[in-house]
């Protein structure tokens, strides 16, 4: 990609602030023992009643990077194996892996979860069976081998979506209508937008936990530096019901945030999908860009950079749209047809969130480009931070102008002065 020498003297030209290491402090408990909780919670529902020797139980493993899963999974495998039954890993991501059954195994791998680190088969395959309609003739998909189960146990993170707001959003409805739906599934609620996630999700959720022989969920909170908070295990009546709401608002309300409401540039240092589903969570940055639905009001950000794509996304850039500038380093790692697929089937709210950013030659020269064009006319003034990505969000780097800030925050430290690294 070659750029005129014209735009590439101004970036070098455009001096970059100096930074410095600010820590939020949060407090936090994580689990101390992440197993032990793990099987007291299946304890808890009365699951081990609804096993019997021999039955093939297919258990959910999403495409997130949660910190906690592959003991999580590797745990309740165990468990299941105990009580007499066959667990299996059923690959519960929509079209993620370039919506192939190899590029979901691949992308399970990625995070830690194959046959031998689980000791259990994984049993992937984009192909669905029709369970169902909702009233309004929305045909309902389930995987097929988890169609062919005797017993379906969804565990997935809960969390706020970022697309929409409601008493439900991320978690086990949403595995069981989106994840466990595979592309298909994932294509019926996506394809009318916004709609399609605050009106059908739940009914198609609710379909599939009473005809697809869902015996249970765990759902699993992280708080602000993302530690595995609580696990709480959910009967099936509880999945997309008051249980899974009232684990939402408490997730919400340990949720990571920036600690300012306005900046001129954020620069993130990478987006992923197994970080957020859409790359660079929505909910840290203050962007939709879905056509027709309002932007939140807070963090406002005028220019964002985002500088790299993680190895574990295998080129699904999924979300880089909603940068504004990016180095030609990450754009050269997208996979397009990964990337387009993932967005297609998101349908209206995928299509701005795919566009390419403007794409300059350097980090150095999107820095510099997003400090010049973000409306300050003194480089010194800027309000500018930077952050690893949006799921790790305890320390962050900022400019000068953002110290009065933290000085009279109750919750930042600042750590001292920082170097650019580019």
């Amino acid at each position: 990609m070659h750029l005129s020498l014209n735009i590439e003297k101004m970036a070098d030209l455009t001096p970059l602030p100096p930074l410095y290491r600010v820590r939020q402090n949060w407090v936090t408990q994580p689990l101390k023992d992440v197993a032990g909780t793990v099987r007291e919670q299946l304890e808890t529902i009365g699951l081990r009643q609804k096993l019997t020797p021999g039955m093939r139980i297919a258990l959910t493993a999403g495409s997130r990077g949660i910190r906690d899963l592959v003991v999580i999974l590797q745990t309740c495998v165990a468990w299941l194996r105990e009580a007499g039954t066959l667990p299996f890993l059923v690959p519960a991501m929509g079209s993620h892996g370039g919506a192939t059954a190899e590029g979901q195994v691949k992308l399970l791998a990625s995070l830690g979860i194959t046959e031998d680190s689980m000791r259990c088969p994984i049993c992937s395959s984009m192909e669905v069976v029709e369970l169902g309609k909702l009233l309004d003739h929305t045909p309902v998909y389930l995987d097929r081998f988890a169609a062919e189960a005797d017993g379906i146990f969804v565990v997935n993170r809960v969390k706020a979506h970022t697309s929409f707001k409601g008493e439900i959003e991320s978690g086990l409805a949403k595995m069981c209508a989106v994840g466990l739906g595979k592309q298909k599934g994932a294509e019926m609620v996506h394809c009318r937008g916004v709609y399609g996630l605050t009106t059908q999700m739940l009914p198609m959720a609710r379909l599939v936990v009473e005809k697809g022989k869902v015996i249970g969920g765990l759902a699993i909170l992280e708080d602000a530096s993302e530690n595995s908070a609580a696990l709480v295990a959910l009967p099936p009546e509880e999945i997309g019901g008051k249980g899974e709401a009232l684990l939402l608002a408490r997730s919400k309300e340990m949720m990571a945030r920036l600690p300012f409401e306005q900046l001129d540039v954020l620069v993130v240092d990478e987006i992923g999908k197994n970080l957020s589903g859409t790359g660079m969570d929505t909910n840290v940055i203050g962007r939709l860009r879905i056509e027709g639905q309002p932007e939140p009001v807070t963090p406002c950000i005028a220019v964002i950079v985002a500088l790299d794509l993680t190895a574990a996304s295998n080129g699904n850039a999924v979300g880089v749209g909603l940068a504004d500038l990016i180095p030609t380093q990450l754009a050269q790692k997208v996979d397009f047809a990964a990337t387009y697929v993932n967005n297609l089937t998101a349908g209206l709210i995928g299509l701005q969130r795919g566009s390419l950013p403007i794409t300059l030659p350097t980090s150095r020269d999107a820095i510099a480009t997003a400090i010049r064009v973000c409306g300050q006319p003194d480089s010194s003034t800027v309000r500018l931070a930077r952050i690893r990505n949006t799921l790790l969000l305890e320390e962050l780097l900022v400019s000068p102008a953002l110290l009065p800030e933290v000085a009279a925050h109750p919750h930042l430290e600042l750590i001292g002065p920082a170097a650019w690294v580019l």
